[in-house]
């Protein structure tokens, strides 16, 4: 229970002075009184007045109560009030149980809920539909998905209840959350072999995931099927979610047509909606878009919310105006926004990927006096800018002072600190972490050896880039194109081009095609060891498959042909190969 609650229920008086509490038959005439309640205080006091009454009232109208303060989001407070009514002796009944087993999980206090079903059968209480879909949300909550997958098979083996659409949906909704859309496809199918009807928040939370997972094309293929087989209409959170997928995958033209539809039907956008496209077009960084999404919001009457803001702060934070992500970030607080984790994320963020790590370290220790505790995703960030600054010693005090404060390393602060390593060329080091890691779950993440063979090439250490090579494949992972690139660009950079070569065959066989760093890749190694037998047939393969040189590769041919190294033949080769962005280069004007 938080502070506020806790003072208006030790600090409300003891006799009641709202009038229409006075009447001695207010109970059994105003009823509908309770479902009017407005505030804590108000429900509070109803509490004390029904509660010093006697006989008691009944427990339908406790729960009636219960269910108003749940509704305002209360829960704290609700369970408070549910154990006084056992002190009491209120004789509690299964809505009663339901009700308290809601508050609990929405707590995140599911196991409490799962000892109050146990009162349920102690008191031989049989539990409805309601008390397993709050159990099941609140494993859900708690991301206890396996534990959710076996409660609610038990449900359907042994016969517990009839599952319900609200079931469903919290167990699709679990699906979701974990990414496992597949599954949460094939229990929407056994709703309907079950003959329960799928709702508009069973499609949605769906279609959201696909979008999501940026497959788009199958979150439309279900929204029509939602809509012209099952005729049910879409919302407004339908509509969010395909917007915000369709312009996170750069499909600006059908959001906007889409955004169109909503509105002629009548739906009208919400904060979530320009939400999304507001951190769309700030990932594209186009920030001056963004701008004048939340620009319209606010004619329209909208407030911009904190994610709205927070979406702007890492846009400006994206193009390095971190003037500017600081005065949106010091403006949260005249417009009655506080700063949370995510805000301050954000914006060390910013500053970390600026080098600015003063900065970074100043709104560290601001989060912290604040009294918000940084997570690991914060931590994560401020490791990695030391690291990118060459502080090495700081980036380990501060991976001990997170083990401390109870952070535990996730997979991607893993990766930051085999790559802070290498990049400040301890490579001996991050190959310790490495092994002392053993077979672990870290060390089964194709990420992991790319960045450690990436950091033993570099250091010129490529028989160690080899053996970690060869050590991925024996443990059953399969190297990917960037796998492949590293290990190549290790070879080309100690003039072992046939061991390149050899490599850059294998993956076509591999079933892993090259792509265009590839390329370039092996280019710039032929060229800086002036080796160019295979130079002409690369470009060629490079033009056939549709690829582009990068300015570093051009930059070196245009050496070459300068220095007589290459014949000027090759400049045709190369126009055909060269990006529109690149054309402008001064050098490139004598080509002809």
């Amino acid at each position: 229970m938080n502070l506020t609650n806790s003072l208006l229920i030790k600090l409300r008086p003891n006799f009641i002075t709202t009038p229409f509490l006075l009447h001695s038959n207010f109970f059994s005439t105003n009823r509908s009184m309770l479902h009017k309640i407005t505030n804590l205080n108000h429900a509070l006091n109803l509490f004390d007045e029904m509660s010093q009454r006697r006989p008691l009232p009944s427990v339908v109208l406790f729960n009636q109560l219960l269910t108003s303060v749940t509704k305002m989001k209360h829960f704290s407070t609700s369970l408070h009030l549910f154990n006084q009514m056992c002190s009491l002796g209120v004789p509690l009944d299964k809505y009663s149980i339901s009700i308290a087993i809601k508050c609990c999980c929405q707590l995140y206090r599911t196991n409490d809920g799962f000892a109050l079903l146990g009162c349920c059968f102690r008191r031989a209480i049989a539990p409805n539909v309601f008390i397993f879909n709050a159990l099941l949300d609140g494993l859900v909550l708690e991301d206890r998905i396996l534990e959710a997958e076996m409660l609610f098979k038990k449900l359907i083996k042994q016969k517990l209840c009839e599952p319900n659409v609200v079931t469903y949906s919290t167990m699709i909704k679990g699906l979701c959350k974990f990414g496992n859309n597949v599954t949460a496809l094939a229990l929407l199918r056994l709703m309907e072999q079950k003959n329960c009807q799928p709702s508009i928040v069973t499609y949605s939370t769906i279609i959201d995931s696909l979008s999501k997972d940026k497959l788009i094309d199958d979150a439309f293929k279900l929204f029509k099927e939602m809509v012209f087989e099952k005729g049910i209409l879409p919302n407004v959170v339908t509509y969010t979610s395909l917007i915000r997928g369709l312009c996170n995958i750069g499909r600006w033209d059908e959001a906007s047509k889409l955004l169109k539809e909503m509105e002629d039907e009548n739906i009208s956008p919400n904060v979530k909606t320009f939400t999304a496209l507001v951190d769309a077009f700030c990932k594209e960084g186009k920030v001056e878009e963004a701008e004048a999404v939340i620009n319209i919001m606010v004619e329209r009457g909208m407030a911009p919310d904190l994610v709205t803001y927070s979406s702007l702060i890492d846009g400006y934070c994206l193009r390095g105006e971190m003037i500017k992500a600081q005065n949106v970030f010091d403006s949260l607080m005249l417009k009655g926004l506080v700063s949370n984790v995510v805000t301050y994320n954000s914006i060390i963020n910013g500053y970390c990927k600026n080098q600015n790590i003063e900065k970074a370290m100043k709104m560290f220790h601001e989060m912290t006096e604040k009294g918000l505790k940084p997570n690991v995703v914060t931590y994560s960030t401020m490791i990695q800018g030391f690291f990118q600054v060459g502080r090495c010693v700081d980036a380990h005090k501060l991976l001990d002072e997170m083990h401390a404060q109870g952070q535990i390393p996730d997979q991607c602060t893993y990766g930051i600190v085999l790559e802070g390593l290498c990049n400040n060329r301890q490579v001996e080091e991050a190959l310790s972490l490495f092994h002392l890691m053993g077979d672990s779950k870290l060390n089964s993440d194709i990420v992991v050896y790319n960045i450690l063979i990436d950091g033993a090439g570099k250091c010129g250490k490529v028989d160690i880039a080899r053996v970690l090579f060869q050590g991925l494949i024996d443990k059953g992972l399969q190297p990917n194109v960037r796998t492949y690139n590293v290990m190549i660009s290790g070879f080309c950079r100690e003039g072992q081009l046939g061991e390149a070569k050899l490599l850059f065959l294998k993956m076509e066989e591999s079933g892993c095609p090259p792509d265009d760093v590839t390329y370039r890749v092996l280019l710039q190694g032929h060229l800086k060891n002036r080796h160019y037998d295979d130079v002409e047939m690369l470009l060629q393969e490079m033009d056939d498959r549709g690829y582009s040189l990068d300015a570093s590769t051009l930059s070196l041919f245009i050496d070459h042909i300068a220095a007589g190294l290459l014949d000027r033949s090759m400049l045709k080769l190369l126009s055909k190969l060269v990006p529109k962005e690149l054309l402008d280069d001064p050098r490139l004007c004598d080509w002809e």
